[in-house]
């Protein structure tokens, strides 16, 4: 008996890396996948290549079932082609992994529109066209189901020359608290990841001891956690996830100050400094 057995996941940018890994151990647990890999370039300007095709073949020389495609996430047409893909050849689908993404690092002022709106493109942009359709059908046929949404530190924190990168992965860490209320009703559940592992968008940027630690197998079994029936009920987390770390990341409110009936003055700013405004706490490590 698998953690998945009977169910159906589409992983989006999993003909490498973290997606390849998901796609591999949720096979491995039972699960009919629908493969999705545009098999680009790191930032996405060079040619699509059949990454999804590949993957399809190991989990099949393996005795497991998956389909590829290869659309580009942002096109809303892929979307609906995914869910298609899992409807005509699973008859279902039960959990939906939105992984794919790219890199366009420079510092703010260097950063020109087309970087911008390519790394928002592809990220929120994508998130959104491909969860849409999946999150309705899920939503009609009254199965509920597991969405995991991928953001980032560098969106939940902050990250030298990844403003782009950063805003895109900040809006889908948004876009899926909202996704965990409006879904909680119908049995959707929906997750955020922030993963740091060593692929081809970081593998240049790890010092050798972290890459060797943080290889994307090491950050699988906490996702298949997620979508499995073992994680129930949760939903609505934010989970920091590396190969030596998995914790909870959340927004804490101070004490605050309350002004009362009378108009707030900079003088009760400064007098209620420490009501308004958390202590300083050293960063949030991943290691």
């Amino acid at each position: 008996m698998g953690l998945l057995d009977g169910k159906v996941a589409i992983i989006t940018g999993a003909g490498g890396g973290l997606g390849r890994e998901y796609a591999l151990l949720f096979a491995r647990e039972g699960a009919k996948i629908v493969v999705n890999d545009f098999g680009g370039s790191a930032d996405g300007r060079g040619e699509g290549s059949p990454a999804a095709q590949m993957v399809v073949k190991e989990i099949r020389d393996h005795g497991g079932e998956a389909v590829a495609n290869g659309g580009d996430v942002a096109d809303p047409a892929t979307g609906s082609a995914l869910l298609q893909a899992a409807i005509d050849s699973f008859g279902r689908v039960d959990i939906l992994v939105n992984n794919a993404g790219i890199l366009r690092d420079k510092s703010f002022i260097k950063m020109e529109e087309e970087d911008w709106d390519a790394i928002v493109r592809v990220h929120l942009k994508g998130t959104y066209a491909v969860t849409r359709p999946i999150f309705a059908w899920m939503k009609e046929n009254g199965g509920g189901g597991v969405i995991v949404n991928t953001s980032s530190a560098s969106g939940l924190l902050g990250n030298f020359g990844q403003s782009n990168y950063g805003a895109a992965k900040a809006g889908i860490w948004g876009l899926s608290n909202v996704l965990a209320i409006e879904g909680a009703k119908f049995g959707i559940r929906v997750w955020t990841i922030a993963p740091t592992a060593t692929t081809r968008l970081t593998e240049k940027l790890l010092p050798p001891d972290l890459a060797e630690k943080w290889q994307p197998h090491r950050i699988a079994p906490a996702v298949l956690y997620m979508v499995s029936d073992a994680s129930k009920p949760l939903s609505g987390k934010t989970v920091a996830i590396s190969g030596t770390k998995f914790h909870e990341l959340k927004v804490v409110s101070a004490p605050g100050f309350r002004p009362g009936d009378e108009l707030p003055t900079v003088q009760d700013f400064i007098d209620n400094v420490a009501q308004i405004f958390l202590p300083d706490q050293a960063p949030i490590t991943f290691d």
